[in-house]
């Protein structure tokens, strides 16, 4: 019953909390022991704001050029306040409105694709790459792709959550880290210890939130 163990972990941050339930939890890239509850972040103006503070810290004193925040999974409150900050911390864009752009990809399959009238806000531009997690990196790294692939330059790739210091050379921002969570986990469902052990899958996983089986 993941609903009745969620843990709500308190952070230096005024309304920064880290949400997360213990069981087995399956996506369609991995199992793992944790679920990581972001619906706050993402919904709650006050938390998004505070995640955008936290991960604007890690760009106060960098050179990094932001035209354009591309939302995945669902992220697009906390990438609008991201965006806000950046540019009242006057980070440094190039395009021709001296402001970012917070775009939403399309999916198809599992391809990323843009409308033509939103591919003007990625050719050309430095997208910075705003996901909820980072942990097969399988998401993330179509973003990439999709983004390339219509003439865009990867910026950075930022996360509420990440297991991964960098992924295809890009360095990630995250909010929390394993370190929060010392015994987490995140497999290849047959590499899964839990399945090894025989327990059950407590609920079905991805962005949305859970469904309990």
């Amino acid at each position: 019953m993941p609903s009745d163990k969620i843990m709500k972990i308190k952070t230096n941050t005024n309304n920064l909390f880290l949400r997360v339930a213990k069981g087995h939890f399956a996506s369609s890239n991995a199992h793992s022991n944790y679920y990581i509850d972001v619906a706050a972040q993402k919904a709650r103006l006050s938390e998004a704001k505070a995640v955008s503070e936290k991960l604007c810290s890690g760009y106060k004193y960098s050179t990094t050029i932001v035209d354009t925040i591309l939302c995945l999974d669902g992220t697009e409150v906390v990438g609008t306040c991201l965006a806000d900050t950046l540019v009242k911390q006057s980070i440094m864009n190039i395009n021709a409105h001296q402001t970012i752009y917070v775009v939403t990809p399309e999916t198809s399959g599992s391809q990323l694709l843009f409308r033509d009238n939103i591919v003007p806000m990625i050719k050309g531009k430095h997208v910075l790459v705003l996901a909820v997690s980072v942990a097969s990196g399988t998401t993330v790294s179509s973003a990439i792709d999709a983004v390339k692939y219509y003439g865009g330059e990867i910026a950075g790739i930022a996360s509420l959550f990440s297991t991964k210091k960098e992924l295809e050379g890009y360095e990630i921002n995250s909010v929390f880290n394993p370190s929060d969570l010392p015994e987490y986990f995140s497999v290849p469902a047959h590499e899964c210890p839990l399945c090894k052990n025989g327990e059950k899958i407590d609920a079905l996983v991805n962005y949305h939130g859970f469904s309990k089986l």
